[in-house]
């Protein structure tokens, strides 16, 4: 199952539904609320691989990946960077390098950045609010070999697509690639 997301890149898709469902079950003892989840066959793979650093989940991300035409006729890949560099295993950069190798595309890592600091983009629900912080955090490292190419733009989960259509405004504007195409792993069921 593959979901159109719209913004402003070229095309793109998400290849599944993050959650299939969510059952509340109450607040915890440090006063969050924890939820029963059913996932996605993607969205449990890619919950082991972020929330377990269980590294051997990115070969069958990339096997499921298979289904998603066109990855070969990029260009460069280039992988959305996390806001959380403590994380022992990076998610995105992972999957990147994976699906670069299998399907022979060049991956370009460290060249979209986000500066570290200010709150986790994560718990800005504000829309307004998360794009501002967006464009204020995200910048190129040496883009000058992306003018008139085509990349894929890389991320693992889908909500609002703020953090997506801000690095696409930056390829389009100062890199002067000819096209951005986007693909997440998965997407939540709302967009807040």
């Amino acid at each position: 199952m593959t979901i159109k997301l719209k913004g402003n890149w070229k095309n793109g898709f998400a290849f599944d539904v993050h959650t299939l469902s969510s059952t509340y079950l109450g607040v915890n003892e440090f006063g969050h609320d924890q939820w029963e989840n059913t996932r996605s066959e993607i969205g449990e793979l890619l919950y082991q691989l972020k929330y377990r650093s269980d590294a051997t989940k990115v070969q069958k991300i990339v096997e499921l990946l298979d289904k998603i035409t066109g990855i070969e006729t990029m260009d460069y890949i280039i992988p959305v960077p996390s806001s959380n560099h403590a994380r022992p295993v990076q998610p995105v950069v992972e999957i990147a390098r994976a699906l670069g190798v299998r399907r022979e595309v060049p991956v370009l890592e460290g060249i979209l950045c986000k500066s570290v600091g200010g709150p986790e983009l994560k718990n800005v629900t504000d829309t307004e609010e998360r794009s501002r912080l967006l464009e204020e955090r995200l910048y190129l490292e040496q883009c000058d070999d992306l003018k008139g190419k085509n990349v894929l733009l890389i991320d693992d989960l889908y909500r609002s697509g703020a953090t997506l259509k801000a690095a696409t405004k930056l390829l389009y504007e100062r890199a002067e690639v000819q096209n951005v195409y986007v693909l997440t792993m998965t997407k939540t069921r709302s967009n807040r």
